[in-house]
C-alpha cells in the first residue's frame, strides 16, 4: 500500500509514475495513519462541488501537526483556503473584488513592463528560478498589495518556510522555521497595515487597503486580516513560479512543442493550461468529512482527513486521452489545477495571465535557450516545480 507519510525513493521528483498506478489499482487508497488518498479526476470534482459532506476546515487535523495556537496553527487554519464559510464567504468576495476582469486588465502592462525588465537584465548564463520565474509573482503580488519595493527581500523565503510546513511529515527544524516564518511575517505586517490605516490607498487597485476596509458585509479582525495578507502573498507566489519555472522546463524538454509554438504564438493560452495540467503547480489539496461517506468501494468515517491528489488526477485516463503526453495543443483540458467548487483559487485568472505573459515573452527573447547540468527540483510533495534551473541564453539570429 502506497504511504503518503513515506514514500517510495525518488517520489518527491517524479510522483507521476506513482500516480498512474494509484489511478490504476487504488483511486481510492487508505493511508496508516486512517486517512485516504483520493486520486480519480472524478471523486475529486464530485468532493470540490459538494461541501456538505466535505469540509476545507483543519483545525483537527492541525492541531496535532503543529500544535494549537502555534503560530502555523494560527495560519493555516485562518487563511482563506483552509476556512468554510462564513469567513472564506467574507474573505473570497472582497479579493474577488480586487481580481476583477477591468482590474486585471489594468495591471498587464505593469507586469510585461516586470517581465521586460527582468529579461533585458538577465545574465546569459542564468538561473530561469531565481533570476526570472521567482520574481515576477512575488513583484505582482507586492503591487497588488503595495508593498514597498525596498521591503520585498524576505517575502520568498517566508512563504517557502510556511507553505512547506504542509508537507506530509516534518523535521525539527522544518517546523521551527515555518514558525518563525508566520511570527517575522505577522510583525512585518502589522507595520505595515498601521502605516496603511494612516495613509490608505486606493481601493480599486491596493488590494490591502480593501482588505482593511472591507465591504458591506463586515470588515476583517486583526489576526483575519494579517494571516490571509500572508496567504495572498504565499498561494500567489508558490504557484505561480512553480507554473512558470515548469512550464519553461517542459518547453525545453519537449523541442517539438517549444517549435510548434514559436511557430504559432496564438497556442500560448492552451500550452499555459497543459503545463498547469501536466506539472500542476499545487499537487494535493485536502477536504475532511463532515458524515460517513462512501468513495471508491471504501467506507469513510466523519471526521477523516481526505489528500486529494491533484497531480494523479489531472493523468486520469478517463478524462485525457494520451495523458503523459504533453501536448499544447490539448483541447478540451478540464484539469483541476486550481481544484474547483466553491474553493476554486481565487486567483487562477492572475496567474494564467502571468504564465502566459512570462512564458510568450520569454520565448520571444530566446527561443533557442538550453537548460544545462544542475537543475533541482524543489524537493517537496505538495508543491511541484523546479527549484535551479541552470541555463544558457541565446539571442534569436536577426536577418
Amino acid at each position: 500500500m502506497f504511504d503518503l507519510s513515506n514514500p517510495p525513493d525518488g517520489f518527491t521528483d517524479n510522483p507521476f509514475p506513482q500516480y498512474d498506478q494509484l489511478l490504476a489499482d487504488a483511486p481510492v487508497c487508505p493511508q496508516p495513519d486512517g486517512s485516504f488518498l483520493i486520486s480519480s479526476h472524478a471523486d475529486l470534482s464530485k468532493i470540490y462541488r459538494d461541501t456538505t459532506n466535505y469540509i476545507s476546515d483543519k483545525h483537527a487535523a492541525f492541531a496535532p501537526k503543529f500544535g494549537v495556537g502555534s503560530p502555523l496553527f494560527e495560519h493555516h487554519t485562518t487563511s482563506l483556503v483552509f476556512n468554510d464559510p462564513p469567513l472564506h464567504t467574507r474573505v473570497r468576495r472582497i479579493m474577488t473584488a480586487a481580481l476583477t476582469p477591468k482590474a486585471l486588465a489594468r495591471m498587464e502592462p505593469g507586469l510585461i513592463a516586470i517581465v521586460d525588465q527582468l529579461l533585458d537584465e538577465m545574465p546569459r548564463d542564468a538561473d530561469l528560478v531565481e533570476d526570472f520565474a521567482a520574481t515576477i509573482p512575488i513583484q505582482i503580488i507586492g503591487n497588488l498589495l503595495d508593498v514597498p519595493l525596498s521591503e520585498r527581500g524576505p517575502l520568498r523565503d517566508w512563504s517557502l518556510a510556511i507553505l512547506g510546513a504542509l508537507e506530509p511529515t516534518l523535521t525539527g527544524a522544518q517546523l521551527e522555521r515555518g514558525h518563525q516564518a508566520v511570527r517575522d511575517f505577522k510583525a512585518y505586517l502589522q507595520d505595515l497595515i498601521t502605516r496603511r490605516k494612516a495613509s490608505p490607498g486606493d481601493p480599486e487597485t491596493d488590494v490591502l487597503t480593501r482588505l482593511i476596509n472591507g465591504d458591506d458585509g463586515g470588515t476583517l479582525t486583526e489576526i483575519e486580516l494579517i494571516q490571509n495578507c500572508i496567504f495572498i502573498l504565499n498561494a500567489g507566489h508558490e504557484t505561480t513560479t512553480n507554473l512558470i519555472g515548469s512550464g519553461l522546463a517542459l518547453l525545453h524538454d519537449h523541442p517539438d512543442q517549444r517549435a510548434k509554438l514559436l511557430a504559432d504564438p496564438s497556442l500560448i493560452n492552451t500550452c499555459v493550461e497543459e503545463v498547469l495540467r501536466f506539472r500542476s503547480p499545487n499537487q494535493f489539496g485536502n477536504r475532511e468529512t463532515t458524515a460517513p461517506v462512501t468513495l471508491g468501494g471504501h467506507d469513510i468515517p466523519a471526521g477523516t482527513n481526505l489528500h486529494l491528489c491533484i497531480g494523479a488526477a489531472n493523468r486520469d485516463p478517463a478524462v485525457f486521452d494520451d495523458p503523459t503526453r504533453f501536448d499544447i495543443t490539448r483541447h478540451p483540458n478540464r484539469h483541476l489545477a486550481f481544484a474547483g467548487g466553491p474553493h476554486v483559487c481565487v486567483g487562477l485568472t492572475l496567474a494564467r495571465m502571468e504564465g502566459r505573459i512570462a512564458l510568450a515573452r520569454f520565448l520571444a527573447r530566446y527561443p533557442a535557450y538550453e537548460i544545462g547540468q544542475g537543475r533541482q527540483l524543489g524537493g517537496r510533495i505538495r508543491f511541484h516545480g523546479p527549484a535551479r534551473l541552470p541555463t544558457r541564453l541565446y539571442s534569436p539570429v536577426v536577418g
